[in-house]
């Protein structure tokens, strides 16, 4: 009898020891799923936030260019209508350089060309130089060609018409005569 009760003990035990080791299985079972679980979610998270960094670059894009969109449309519109008042100017600098024997009105129409003047340099108008520099066919249109010995090769001898730009963009040309 006490062999049958080591026996049916011994039996226990294993059935026991099974058991643990079900419950075991079925806990690393559970830990496996889990990880997996938490890695597919690792992998959803990081496809997440790789597409949130792509949106915000695209955003950022999307501002650089929109901005640079608007600036040339500022400019673009600045020169249209800075383009029609420069014959005006032109104008009123011929007017300024005409002889008269009126001093006050002489001083009226140059503070009048001032004006106008400020008011192109506020909104980034800027005169091209021409005499004395290097002809660029990018900022000056050769109206004529003379030979002078004293002035070097391509040199503006004389202005014809101002020339202006806004930023790096050419309202109109100056009118020159090149020498050489």
């Amino acid at each position: 009898m006490e062999n049958i009760k080591k026996e049916e003990q011994k039996k226990s035990e294993e059935k026991e020891e099974k058991m643990k080791d079900m419950e075991k299985n079925e806990k690393t079972d559970e830990i496996i799923e889990l990880k997996k679980q938490i890695e597919s979610q690792k992998a959803e998270l990081e496809e997440k936030d790789d597409r949130y960094k792509r949106i915000m670059a695209e955003f950022e894009n999307y501002k650089k260019r929109n901005s640079k969109e608007r600036e040339l449309m500022y400019d673009s519109i600045i020169a249209e209508i800075i383009s029609s008042f420069l014959p005006i100017i032109d104008n009123m600098e011929k007017a300024v350089a005409a002889e008269t024997k009126d001093e006050e009105y002489k001083k009226g129409v140059e503070l009048m060309l001032q004006q106008f003047k400020d008011v192109l340099a506020s909104k980034g108008v800027k005169e091209i130089e021409t005499v004395g520099k290097t002809f660029d066919p990018e900022l000056h249109e050769a109206v004529s060609s003379v030979i002078d010995e004293n002035l070097g090769e391509k040199e503006i001898k004389e202005e014809y018409r101002k020339g202006y730009m806004i930023g790096n963009r050419v309202i109109r040309h100056s009118m020159v005569i090149v020498a050489n």
